[in-house]
């Protein structure tokens, strides 16, 4: 399949508010990862893998070297950066059309990854952990995904509330984004995530996606993450490795409430289910 979207071309679908949805396909490169930990842990094998979702269409290649399973404990900046940049800088060298995120928490991490040939900047905590981070960002005239979470990996599935969940999160962008324009960063270039399981029940995870244009109507491309997640495997009683059709659902409804970008495990099968849901979205 031909990848129709590159970093060339990544300002004008920023700027298109009618933009094509993309498949962000995930690789990562950590030993604990909830659904894939230690899969890829090898730089080759995930070269490799990178090369397969380049083949099956994939529009981004979101490259993690820290887990962020709930529970999971942080690593150092040199063990993150010995992790991913070998990556991205193979990956770069496979294909110069291929959109590369950075997956990470850290400046330092974001910067190298970006020099190394990265394009986009995906952070989990929305610019709340590193200060310097949407200063880099700025700097470096890249894409940043502002998520939400609700504490940090090791407790955010620690019976987490809210008063209203939807009020809450587009308060949390809300402070963001001006956080991130004071820092330089120009409004088409923030991308916001919800952040599905991250401090979020089973049932907030499901209003999300049903309300997904509350995030919409910000004004911002909107990028989800449901694959395989917790609220699908506990909702249809089924292991990681089975929830395929439950991701499936979650993306379609996701198009049509507006998201712009699905971050999955499965690229191939995904991309199609995208294609039609976003066909039935643009049906009048």
């Amino acid at each position: 399949m031909i990848n129709s979207i590159t970093p060339s071309s990544l300002h004008k679908w920023l700027e298109n508010p009618d933009r094509q949805k993309l498949v962000m396909g995930i690789i990562n490169v950590t030993p604990d990862s909830f659904s894939d930990g230690g899969q890829f842990y090898k730089t080759d094998i995930a070269v490799d893998y990178a090369e397969k979702m380049i083949k099956d269409g994939v529009d981004i290649i979101d490259i993690g070297g820290e887990s962020t399973r709930p529970g999971s404990i942080e690593i150092s900046v040199d063990v993150e950066l010995e992790r991913t940049i070998p990556v991205i800088k193979r990956i770069r060298t496979l294909s110069s059309d291929v959109l590369i995120s950075i997956d990470t928490t850290k400046s330092i991490v974001a910067k190298n990854a970006i020099n190394s040939g990265a394009n986009i900047i995906n952070d989990i905590s929305g610019l709340t952990k590193d200060h310097k981070m949407a200063r880099i960002a700025s700097e470096l005239e890249v894409p940043i995904v502002i998520m939400h979470m609700k504490g940090n990996p090791s407790n955010m599935q620690d019976n987490p509330q809210y008063d209203d969940i939807i009020s809450e999160i587009s308060l949390f962008f809300n402070k963001q984004i001006h956080i991130a324009m004071n820092a330089g960063i120009k409004k088409q270039r923030i991308i916001l995530d919800p952040g599905i399981g991250f401090g979020k029940t089973i049932e907030h995870n499901f209003q999300l996606i049903n309300q997904l244009n509350s995030f919409c109507n910000l004004g911002y491309p909107v990028l989800i993450g449901p694959s395989r997640k917790s609220f699908i495997g506990l909702t249809l009683d089924l292991p990681i490795e089975d929830r395929l059709e439950g991701t499936a659902a979650a993306v379609t409804a996701g198009i049509l409430n507006g998201a712009c970008i699905v971050r999955v495990h499965d690229v191939k099968k995904i991309k199609r289910v995208v294609t039609i849901a976003d066909r039935i979205r643009r049906a009048t």
